[in-house]
């Protein structure tokens, strides 16, 4: 069991963006960026470039079926083993931080067929300091995707209602996205707007 010392110096460095987690998104970054592989950090860590910082313990990385095998195919073994034989993700074995892998074309949340696709790295990221991540509309619309279609992705939801509030996001974003999680937006839009002042 970790002591609370321990936690307590992982978890601060995290929020000031010096953490193990921090350390290894620039490594795959850098890895990628050689080998001229298109790619966008999502998850927690865009949300964090985007105004809304929450904690993880893992990076969450965009490509392509190309650009993942050929990320494997240069560096397994080489600072990074699969957690699983025949699995998508791996871990950095340097800073022990699991590495998740989103395929371009494949769908948030359930899995299953919907409006809302992960899109192609190279039309979909942005530059952010030392990688590359998903732009604002389309970190919203995978989210949102993603919490309408799975239960057990509610906190996707919840991730969305919190960058809106610390982000303090228009409510005009929504006319950016997909028609599918539109009325979402609208809705936690409003109830950010309508919470007590002393809510937050």
């Amino acid at each position: 069991m970790e002591t609370l010392d321990a936690l307590l110096e992982r978890t601060g460095g995290y929020f000031v963006g010096k953490s193990p987690v921090h350390a290894a998104a620039e490594q795959i970054a850098r890895h990628l960026d050689e080998e001229g592989i298109d790619y966008a950090i999502a998850g927690a860590l865009s949300l964090g470039v985007h105004g809304y910082v929450r904690f993880t313990d893992d990076v969450d990385v965009l490509l392509t079926r190309d650009g993942l095998d050929r990320f494997k195919a240069k560096w397994l073994g080489r600072g990074y083993v699969n957690l699983r034989e025949g699995g998508r993700p791996v871990r950095d074995a340097l800073h022990g931080v699991k590495i998740d892998f989103l395929i371009a074309g494949d769908y948030p949340g359930d899995g299953k067929p919907k409006p809302v696709r992960f899109p192609d790295p190279a039309t979909a990221a942005i530059p952010s300091g030392t990688f590359r991540v998903l732009a604002l509309p389309t970190v919203v619309e995978l989210k949102l995707a993603s919490g309408l279609s799975a239960p057990h992705r509610a906190k996707d939801l919840i991730d969305i209602q919190e960058l809106i509030r610390a982000a303090k996001l228009p409510l005009e974003l929504a006319d950016q996205l997909d028609s599918s999680v539109e009325a979402k937006y609208r809705e936690l839009w409003n109830i950010v707007a309508n919470a007590p002042a002393d809510e937050y």
